[in-house]
C-alpha cells in the first residue's frame, strides 16, 4: 500500500484530493457506484488501467474507508469491492463533473472506449422520481435506481425486475444528452427516446 500523499493545506478541498485525487480513483467510485465488483470486472470496465495501479487504488481507497472488499459465500467464493457509506457520498460529486465535463465531451474519437453503463450518470442527473428505469441502447442494456439512498446507483444489464420505466435509444441520442445538447425531455417529445411502461416514472416521461 502506498504512503498517502498530501497538499499539506489546510483546506477541504484539499484534503478531499488528498484522498481522491489519484488518477483513476474516482472512475473506479464510478464503477463501484454499480454495486459489489470483482477486480476482473473492475479491470475490464476501466480500459487503460494497469493491473497495478488498479490494485493500488484499490488498497489506498480500502484504507481510506471509501470501499471494502469482501468475499462471496460459496459457490462464488471470489472477492469484490464495493463502497461505504462514505464512498457513496461521492455520487453528487461525481454527478457534478459529469455537468461540468459536458463541453469537454464533444465528439466521440475513434480511440474513445465507451461502455453502455457510462451513460449513466448523464440519466440519472435529468431523471426525477424514485424507481427502477431500464436503458436499452445498441452498445448494450443498463438500470437505474432512482432515488436509492443505499445500495447501487445502476447496474449493468437489463433490470433484475420488470421496471417502472424501459427507455430505448440510439447512441447519438444518448451522447448528445451526454453531452449537454438534449435533455432527456426533448428526446422524448421528438421521438428520440421511446418510453414504455406502466410506472409512475413512465407515465411522468410520456406527459412532459
Amino acid at each position: 500500500m502506498s504512503p498517502r500523499r498530501s497538499y499539506d493545506q489546510y483546506c477541504s478541498a484539499a484534503r478531499a484530493l488528498d484522498v481522491v485525487g489519484d488518477r483513476w480513483t474516482l472512475l473506479i467510485v464510478r464503477e463501484l457506484l454499480a454495486g459489489p465488483r470483482r477486480y476482473t470486472d473492475l479491470h475490464a470496465d476501466l480500459p487503460g488501467v494497469s493491473t497495478d495501479v488498479l490494485a493500488s487504488r484499490l488498497k489506498d481507497m480500502e484504507r481510506d474507508g471509501i470501499s471494502t472488499r469482501r468475499k462471496l459465500p460459496p459457490p462464488g467464493a471470489a472477492f469484490v469491492y464495493e463502497l461505504t457509506s462514505r464512498g457513496r457520498q461521492l455520487l453528487p460529486v461525481l454527478q457534478a463533473l459529469v455537468e461540468w465535463g459536458e463541453a469537454e465531451l464533444g465528439e466521440r474519437r475513434p480511440t474513445d472506449a465507451v461502455r453502455a453503463h457510462w451513460f449513466a450518470l448523464p440519466l440519472l442527473r435529468q431523471l426525477d422520481g424514485e424507481g427502477l428505469v431500464e436503458v436499452r441502447l445498441v452498445e448494450g442494456d443498463f438500470h437505474l435506481h432512482l432515488g436509492a439512498e443505499d445500495g447501487p446507483v445502476y447496474g449493468d444489464g437489463a433490470a433484475p425486475t420488470e421496471p417502472d420505466a424501459r427507455l430505448v435509444l440510439d447512441s447519438g441520442t444518448c451522447e448528445a444528452v451526454a453531452r449537454g445538447e438534449s435533455s432527456v425531455a426533448e428526446a422524448v417529445r421528438d421521438g428520440r427516446i421511446e418510453v414504455s411502461g406502466d410506472g409512475t416514472l413512465a407515465k411522468a416521461l410520456l406527459d412532459v
